[in-house]
């Protein structure tokens, strides 16, 4: 079969950090899948240089998705939190990506139509504008976060005071209602850092886009969506369509430590290993990784771990780091739980973990991309959020689809060893494992038929390549 030869020319560009890299690079790989006849040419910002991480997953891309990285961005010349350590790379690489853009245009034989662009690389939507391109934010996150990012100019001017003291639940259009110490920490807990004004400054960006692309599915989040397109006057630009394209996962396989793992798990009892990761950036102090080792010893079960050395958890580095991390664990551990449990050193095939046949639960940070796998794998989760929206992806995990169970931590900030065994034998053997299985298969079998030819979200990623197409033949 020939292949289809591309009519038009799409941009994206995200944020130099890998779950957001890998999230646009696999939607990319979705949208041409529905709609073929597009070429996509990502362009990323870089801070000191390319991700290895993305650098790995570009091997495997199509012929038609072309990925380029900006001139990297010196990190001593940034500030050292990470938020504005990203916002201040994106901002000094808009010159040269307007640059790129040029360049493309005047060598590209597909007419350039469409701009997709990372919400925190707002910046991007202007220059969409002065190209004459029609742009689109892509959401990398839940719907329900999403909807708190449109919706923050409103509760901006509704809520007095530092959020984190408001007594009231606050309720953002068709989410389940939230604590204020429930916003993500870095952005939402002090109205008068620069940290919010930032974030303040690009959500009144946001209705310079033409539409709102979410990482999610109508049955999973169905009625946020539907606040969504049913509010959109109140909460975004009401000429913006709202598309569902989810769920995205990442289908390659980092294969680091993969045969060991594979092979560990053949000599499993089916559904009994809980798998635990704190994804791509998470990290514990060495209090809490003693703890979380004493407590996964002593709740019996079996479990595959993967490790990160002790760190401040929202550093951008890669980790490659020059030291073990199973030094740090507790004197004697490994030794008395060789028969329990195997550990990994920074990374695992963690979609494949979770489609084995032994895994029966994950313990997870809650990153968006973590939460899609698992569901879209079926397995019932525990929920330990450490940054960002994480606390929100709990909630919806547990209050409002009811698909985990999540780890009380003490008054320190600590999970301590007798919580975490009784939550992780609550979420293997207890009564509550058969509803959270029921449920979490449903929606295992609803992302899948959402991403079927007739599907809700290949319905969108199609309409959502019409509207496209039409900017060509204006």
């Amino acid at each position: 079969m020939a292949e289809t030869k591309p009519t038009s020319h799409i941009v994206v560009t995200s944020i130099p950090l890998f779950s957001h890299e890998s999230s646009v690079i696999e939607f990319c790989k979705r949208l041409i899948h529905v709609n073929n006849h597009f070429h996509v040419t990502c362009i990323f910002p870089t801070i000191d240089a390319p991700i290895p991480a993305t650098l790995k997953l570009l091997e495997s891309l199509p012929s038609t998705i072309h990925c380029t990285f900006l001139p990297p961005i010196n990190k001593q010349d940034l500030p050292q939190d990470v938020p504005l350590q990203i916002e201040h790379a994106v901002t000094k690489s808009m010159p040269s990506f307007r640059d790129s853009l040029t360049s493309l245009c005047s060598n590209s034989t597909t007419p350039l139509v469409a701009m997709v662009v990372d919400p925190f690389a707002n910046q991007a939507l202007e220059i969409a504008k002065e190209f004459n391109l029609l742009s689109f934010l892509y959401f990398p996150v839940s719907s329900m976060t999403t909807s708190l990012h449109l919706y923050l100019p409103i509760l901006d001017q509704q809520v007095l005071g530092q959020y984190i003291n408001h007594t009231d639940p606050i309720q953002i259009p068709g989410c389940i209602p939230i604590h204020g110490q429930d916003l993500p920490p870095t952005f939402f807990q002090d109205r008068l850092s620069i940290a919010y004004e930032t974030i303040l400054r690009q959500t009144k960006r946001f209705p310079l886009a033409d539409g709102v692309l979410i990482n999610s599915f109508s049955k999973m989040e169905e009625s946020t969506a539907r606040a969504l397109m049913e509010n959109r006057d109140n909460i975004i630009n009401n000429t913006q369509l709202v598309y569902l394209v989810g769920p995205i996962i990442q289908t390659g396989s980092n294969q680091l430590n993969e045969s060991l793992c594979m092979k560990w798990l053949e000599n499993q009892i089916p559904n009994s290993v809980l798998y635990v990761s704190f994804g791509s950036r998470g990290s514990l102090s060495q209090e809490q990784i003693n703890e979380l080792a004493l407590g996964l010893e002593l709740s019996g079960q079996k479990f595959l771990w993967v490790l990160r050395e002790p760190s401040n958890f929202e550093n951008l580095g890669d980790h490659s780091a020059k030291t073990d991390p199973l030094q740090y664990l507790p004197n004697g551990f490994l030794e008395r739980t060789k028969e329990q449990g195997l550990v990994i050193s920074f990374w695992a095939p963690q979609t494949r973990i979770l489609g084995h046949i032994s895994t029966g639960g994950f313990l997870t940070h809650c990153g968006w991309n973590s939460i899609l796998e698992s569901i879209s794998l079926g397995v019932p989760m525990i929920t330990w959020p450490l940054f960002g929206e994480q606390r929100l992806n709990t909630i919806l995990l547990v209050e409002g689809l009811k698909v985990g169970l999540k780890v009380k931590f003490n008054e320190n900030g600590i999970a301590e060893r007798e919580e975490i065994a009784k939550v992780v034998r609550d979420l293997m053997l207890g009564e509550e494992r058969i509803g959270i299985q029921q449920r979490i298969e449903e929606l295992k079998d609803a992302a899948a038929s959402a991403l079927e030819e007739d599907g809700s979200s290949t319905k969108s990623l199609s309409q959502l390549g019409t509207k496209m197409e039409s900017n060509a033949r204006k």
